[in-house]
C-alpha cells in the first residue's frame, strides 16, 4: 500500500551524492527539491558546501534542475546565484513537474533521478513519474507550517516502510 512512497535510495545529504555514483547508475541529470533539500527553507542563501556541490555537478556535465512546488518568484529568488534551471509549481506528488523538467533535459526515465527530503511529495512524485529517487534528510529540523502536516504522516508511513523493507537505511552514498 505504501510502496508508492518508497525511495530508491536514502542518502544523508544531497552533498554526498557524487558524479561518479550517478554515472555508475546511468544517471545523467539530477532533479532536486528546493526547501530543506538544496537549501534550508528559511535561509535561501545556501552554503559553501552547496556551491561546491553544484560546481562539481556542472564540471561533470550533470545538469541540476530544481523541481519545486513553490511559486516561480520564490524559486527564482532562492536559486538565482546558483544559475540553475527550475520548474516551479511542480504539483508534486503528481508527475507534472518532474515530467516538465525531464522534457527540458530530453532524457529518459532511467537517466534522471529526483532528490528530495519528503516522501509524500518528492518521492511519491518520482514514483508517479517512473523515475528513481533519493530521499535525503532535511537540512534543518524545522519546517514551514504546511510541511509540518506532511511530516506527521511521513513518520507513520516511514515506520511501515522500514518494517516491510529492512534494507532501507540511511547511507553516505548511493549504493
Amino acid at each position: 500500500m505504501f510502496s508508492n512512497y518508497k525511495p530508491t535510495w536514502m542518502v544523508e545529504a544531497i552533498y554526498q551524492i557524487t558524479p561518479e555514483q550517478l554515472k555508475k547508475k546511468g544517471i545523467k541529470a539530477v532533479l532536486t527539491d528546493l526547501d530543506n533539500t538544496l537549501i534550508a527553507w528559511n535561509n535561501p542563501d545556501g552554503t559553501e558546501e552547496l556551491l561546491n556541490w553544484i560546481l562539481e555537478m556542472k564540471n561533470a556535465g550533470i545538469p541540476v534542475v530544481v523541481v519545486s512546488n513553490n511559486k516561480s518568484s520564490r524559486v527564482e529568488r532562492a536559486i538565482e546565484r546558483f544559475e540553475l534551471d527550475y520548474v516551479a509549481r511542480a504539483l508534486k506528488p503528481f508527475a507534472r513537474g518532474i515530467k516538465a523538467a525531464q522534457k527540458k533535459l530530453n532524457l529518459s526515465n532511467e537517466e534522471i533521478v529526483m532528490v528530495g527530503d519528503q516522501i509524500m511529495t518528492d518521492i511519491r512524485g518520482a514514483n508517479s513519474a517512473g523515475v528513481r529517487s533519493i530521499l535525503v534528510r532535511p537540512i534543518v529540523d524545522t519546517d514551514g507550517w504546511n510541511t509540518r502536516i506532511n511530516r506527521f504522516f511521513e513518520r507513520k508511513i516511514m515506520r511501515v516502510l522500514l518494517k516491510k523493507h529492512p534494507e532501507m537505511k540511511w547511507r553516505g552514498e548511493i549504493q
